[in-house]
C-alpha cells in the first residue's frame, strides 16, 4: 500500500495550489503525459482523509478511461466501482466511490446528486461536459452538492457554445486555477519528450461528390471542403500514400527498437473500417500482426491494457487511443485520421510524449499528411521544444482556443471516390537534434507523505500478491458464489430464489449487487457449508 509518493516538482505545485484554493471548483490544466492522474489522486486521499465518510467520484470520457482510472486508485488504496448503477442499489460498504463517464451523469444525474454529497469529484478531460448541452446540464445538478470539484484538461479549452459548469470563463476561454504547458514539461525535464513530425506530401486525384475530378498536392492551397477531400484522398486504402508511410514508420521504429526493445508505436485510423483495413496493410506489407482496439470490441480495454503491459510492435485504434490512455512505451504515431481539430491533433500526440525512466531519451515521432492545418498544429508544437531546448527558465504561455466547428453541412460521401494517391518527398527531413538533457543533474521529485485511505475492508480477508481494485475481487466472488448456488440448487432440489435468499441471510446480504468483498466471502464459506451436508 502506498504511503508515500514521490511527485514531480509541477504536481507538487499545483497540489499546494489545490489545497490552498478557497473555493470548492479548481481547474487544473497540464499538458498530455504530465501525470494528472497521480496529482488528482493526491488530492482525493488527502481529502478522504479529513472526511472518512465521504466518497470519491470520476467522471470520464470513456469506459477504457474508467477501468484506466479504477486501476490507479487501487494503488492508492481507494477502490472505485465502475460498474454501479442506480439500480444496483446502495454502494457497497467496502467502496470508496464510483468512477463513470459523462454520458452516464447525462441519464443519472439525480441518483449521482444523491450519492455525491459532500463528495470529492474528479471531471477527467473536462472539456467534454461542454460535447453535449444536455451533458453540461447533467453535470451541474449532479454535482452541485460535492464538497470539492476538481476538473482536469490536457489542452486550454473554450465555450463556443454553453459554457461547462464550475469553470470561470474569460471572453469565452476557460481560465485555469494551474496551467502546466509542454514547453514548462519539457523545461523540467523527466516528464515529456521533445516530439517531431515528419511531414509527407503526396499527389492525390479524386472525384467530389459533384462528378468534378481533383488532382493536387498539399502544397496546393484548396478551400475547405477540398482539403478534407484531399485528405480523405491520402488516407485511402486504396492508395499507395498510406503504405508508403506506414512502411516509413515502421522502419523508424524498428530502428528505435534496437534501443528500447519495446519501444510501440500508434496509428491513429479514421474509423473503424479503416482501422482493419490498415491492420491488414501492415499484415501483408510489413509482415507486422498489428493489435487493434475499436470501440464495437468489447475487448478493446484488455487489448490496450496488454499492449501497454506488451512489447507488440503496433497498435492501431480510432479514438481509443487518443486521449487520456496511457501507454508510456508508444514513442512513434501515424496520424492517419481526417480529424483536424487543434485539441484532438494535441491530444493524439500526447500519447507519444511521456516520459518513463529507462526509456532513452530519443525524442518521440508522429508522421503526419502535409496537410496545411496539421502542419499549423504541428509547428506550435514544435515553436514550444525550440523555445524550451533555448531557454531553461520557462515562462508563462498563453493557451490556445481550439478553433470552432466548421460550418458547413457534411458531404455527401457516397459520392465521393478516391482514385489515387502517392506519397512524394518520402525521405525523412533532416531533423534538429535537440541537446540531450542531464536527467540525473535534474529534481526528480518531491515526497510526499500520505494518508492512509478510509477504512472499507469489513473485514474481508486479505488477497495475496499486488493490489487489485476491489470490483475485481467482487467479481471473481460473485462468480463462485452463482457456481455454489447452482450446485446447491441441483444437489438440494430447493429453487434458485430459496437457496440465494438463505446464504442472502446467513452472509447479512441485502442485495448481491450490494455485498461487499467481505460479506461475499462469507456468503461462499456458508455455501461451502451447506454442499458439505448435502
Amino acid at each position: 500500500m502506498v504511503r508515500s509518493i514521490r511527485l514531480r516538482p509541477w504536481q507538487k505545485r499545483a497540489l499546494d495550489a489545490l489545497t490552498g484554493h478557497p473555493h470548492p471548483d479548481f481547474l487544473a490544466v497540464a499538458t498530455p503525459g504530465a501525470g494528472k492522474t497521480t496529482l488528482a489522486l493526491t488530492a482525493a486521499l488527502h481529502h478522504l482523509a479529513a472526511r472518512p465518510t465521504a466518497p470519491l467520484v470520476v467522471v470520464t470520457p470513456t469506459q477504457h478511461l474508467k477501468a484506466q482510472w479504477t486501476t490507479a486508485a487501487a494503488a492508492f488504496g481507494l477502490h472505485l466501482h465502475p460498474a454501479w448503477s442506480a439500480r444496483a442499489g446502495r454502494l457497497p460498504a467496502d467502496m470508496h466511490g464510483v468512477v463513470v463517464t459523462y454520458q452516464q451523469v447525462a441519464v443519472a444525474a439525480h441518483d449521482l446528486r444523491r450519492l455525491a454529497a459532500e463528495a470529492f469529484v474528479v471531471f477527467d478531460e473536462i472539456h467534454h461536459a461542454g460535447d453535449d448541452r444536455a451533458w453540461g446540464e447533467a453535470v451541474r445538478v449532479a454535482f452541485e452538492p460535492a464538497a470539492r470539484r476538481v476538473a482536469l484538461s490536457g489542452t486550454p479549452f473554450r465555450s463556443d457554445t454553453s459554457a461547462i459548469p464550475f469553470i470561470r470563463y474569460t471572453n469565452g476561454e476557460a481560465e485555469p486555477d494551474f496551467t502546466y504547458g509542454y514547453a514548462d514539461a519539457l523545461s523540467e525535464g523527466r516528464v515529456v519528450r521533445p516530439v517531431h513530425f515528419p511531414r509527407i506530401n503526396g499527389h492525390m486525384e479524386w472525384s467530389a461528390p459533384d462528378g468534378s475530378l481533383h488532382a493536387h498536392t498539399f502544397d496546393e492551397p484548396l478551400d475547405r471542403v477540398r482539403a478534407g477531400q484531399r485528405l480523405r484522398t491520402a488516407l485511402s486504402l486504396d492508395g499507395e500514400w498510406l503504405p508508403t508511410v506506414l512502411t516509413q514508420a515502421h522502419a523508424h521504429l524498428q530502428a528505435l527498437r534496437v534501443r528500447q526493445p519495446d519501444g510501440g508505436g500508434l496509428v491513429i485510423a479514421t474509423d473503424q473500417d479503416h482501422a482493419r483495413g490498415i491492420a491488414g496493410m501492415m499484415r501483408a506489407r510489413l509482415d507486422v500482426e498489428p493489435v487493434v482496439a475499436t470501440s464495437d470490441d468489447p475487448m478493446a480495454s484488455a487489448r490496450i491494457a496488454a499492449f501497454a503491459a506488451g512489447s507488440q510492435p503496433w497498435i492501431v485504434a480510432v479514438r481509443m487511443v487518443s486521449e487520456g490512455v496511457d501507454v508510456p512505451r508508444l514513442r512513434v504515431g501515424v496520424y492517419a485520421t481526417n480529424t483536424t481539430t487543434e485539441l484532438f491533433f494535441r491530444q493524439a500526440v500526447g500519447r507519444l510524449v511521456r516520459w518513463r525512466r529507462g526509456g532513452g531519451s530519443d525524442p518521440a515521432t508522429m508522421f503526419i499528411p502535409d496537410d496545411e492545418r496539421l502542419r499549423r498544429f504541428a509547428a506550435t508544437l514544435a515553436e514550444a521544444r525550440n523555445h524550451s531546448l533555448r531557454r531553461r527558465s520557462a515562462e508563462d504561455e498563453r493557451p490556445f482556443a481550439a478553433p470552432p466547428p466548421a460550418a458547413g453541412g457534411d458531404e455527401q460521401l457516397s459520392l465521393f471516390a478516391a482514385i489515387s494517391a502517392v506519397a512524394t518527398d518520402t525521405e525523412l527531413a533532416a531533423h534538429e537534434t535537440p541537446p540531450p538533457v542531464d536527467d540525473d543533474d535534474r529534481d526528480d521529485g518531491v515526497e510526499v507523505a500520505l494518508p492512509p485511505p478510509p477504512a472499507r475492508s469489513d473485514g474481508a480477508t486479505a488477497v495475496d500478491g499486488p493490489v487489485r481494485p476491489r470490483h475485481e475481487q467482487v467479481r471473481v466472488l460473485r462468480s463462485h458464489n452463482a457456481e455454489r448456488a447452482k450446485l446447491i440448487v441441483q444437489l438440494s432440489g430447493l429453487g434458485h430464489a430459496k437457496v440465494n435468499s438463505e446464504l442472502n441471510r446467513l452472509a447479512g446480504v441485502r442485495r448481491i449487487s450490494e455485498a461487499t468483498v467481505g460479506q461475499l466471502q462469507r456468503r461462499l464459506h456458508h455455501a461451502d457449508r451447506w454442499l458439505q451436508r448435502l
